[in-house]
């Protein structure tokens, strides 16, 4: 979920976007070869961003790193808005790039939908509850989350409570949501207004109101949390796990979930889930990369090293940014979307919030 229209894309991918242009493959493999992965020592990820740090130091960072050293093979990242990445492997399907997608839900039943995933149930996704992960092994959830608000700690002395709270003329310029449809974090802003004010009128009502101080569209939610951190912004969405790791670097960064007068703090879960594209081009280090990021050493470092959930319900980490996101998360209440009415209907939700808000 860059700032820019473009998904991010590191030096280690510009071979890749050189087959999309189409020009021949850098290893020089042969197609057969590559479709498991048998020529180049090569994955290709297509991944929402929040859990590949700048700095090198986030749990893809980690784990990638890890990943090359036991296997050899290189993991080549493309970065964007969840919406994006799906949006993207639609395009290339007649030359498909990607080997793996990850992305937030609801689009990674959208890419599903879509016909752009394989069947494959990774080593280690026996222990991952149902609810993160597709019954036909289309998908299944590599890092638990959560979606969450951040504000700045400095400029305001304690988080709003509210939804109704950021009407205040004093949020006016100093509030943003990344878009809906375009990132799955602006797409949560919908589910979760549309879950606390009971149903979809009365969330693009109040959606509407909103828009009087928001700033404007933004393709990139992590973006958003160092605006926040600077006082450029007073409040913003997010995700916990993004939103956490972001907070160790940036000292004015809050997590909050807003409720709706009258009732409690809300959130849901919104997980990292993963998929092997369709007619991958390294189908099998596609295998090989899913079966790692489900294994045990990898989902330890969950929270320790991401700031995220462990999707393994094997796995409980002590250390102690665990326990610091246990308390953070305590008093909210978790509901669970219709993840199949989402999906369905996620087209005519944008249009709805699009007309309320002359977006």
């Amino acid at each position: 979920m860059p700032s820019n229209k473009y998904p991010r894309v590191t030096a280690a991918v510009v071979c890749s976007l050189a087959l999309a242009a189409g020009l021949t493959a850098c290893g020089g493999s042969s197609s057969a070869e590559e479709s498991e992965g048998g020529g180049e020592k090569v994955v290709t990820v297509y991944s929402a961003d929040g859990l590949k740090s700048d700095k090198g130091d986030g749990w893809y960072d980690k784990v990638f790193a890890d990943f090359t050293k036991k296997t050899g093979i290189e993991v080549k990242y493309v970065e964007g808005g969840s919406g994006e990445m799906v949006q993207r492997a639609v395009r290339e399907k007649t030359n498909t790039q990607a080997d793996v997608l990850i992305t937030l839900p609801p689009f990674i039943q959208q890419a599903d939908g879509k016909g752009l995933l394989q069947t494959y149930k990774p080593q280690g996704s026996d222990k991952v509850s149902g609810a993160n992960k597709a019954t036909d092994g289309k998908w299944t959830s590599v890092v638990n989350n959560y979606f969450g608000f951040v504000y700045n700690k400095k400029e305001l002395a304690q988080a709003p409570r509210t939804w109704e709270e950021l009407l205040d003329a004093k949020y006016k310029g100093k509030l943003q949501y990344s878009t809906p449809g375009v990132a799955g974090d602006g797409t949560a802003v919908l589910i979760k207004s549309m879950h606390d004010f009971g149903g979809k009128e009365p969330a693009m009502e109040y959606l509407k109101k909103l828009h009087a101080n928001n700033v404007g569209p933004s393709s990139s939610t992590s973006k958003l949390a160092p605006k926040t951190d600077k006082g450029e912004l007073l409040v913003a969405n997010g995700d916990v796990q993004m939103n956490f790791a972001q907070s160790k670097s940036m000292p004015n960064l809050g997590i909050w979930f807003p409720a709706k007068d009258g009732g409690k703090p809300t959130t849901f879960s919104l997980p990292y889930a993963a998929g092997l594209v369709d007619k991958a081009p390294h189908t099998e280090n596609g295998r090989k990369l899913l079966d790692h990021l489900l294994s045990e050493d990898a989902q330890k470092l969950v929270s320790g090293v991401g700031g995220g959930f462990p999707a393994r319900t094997d796995v409980k980490p002590t250390d102690a940014n665990a326990v610091e996101l246990t308390k953070l998360m305590t008093g909210v209440e978790i509901f669970e979307p219709d993840w199949t009415d989402i999906d369905k209907n996620l087209t005519g939700y944008v249009d709805s919030w699009k007309s309320a808000t002359g977006s």
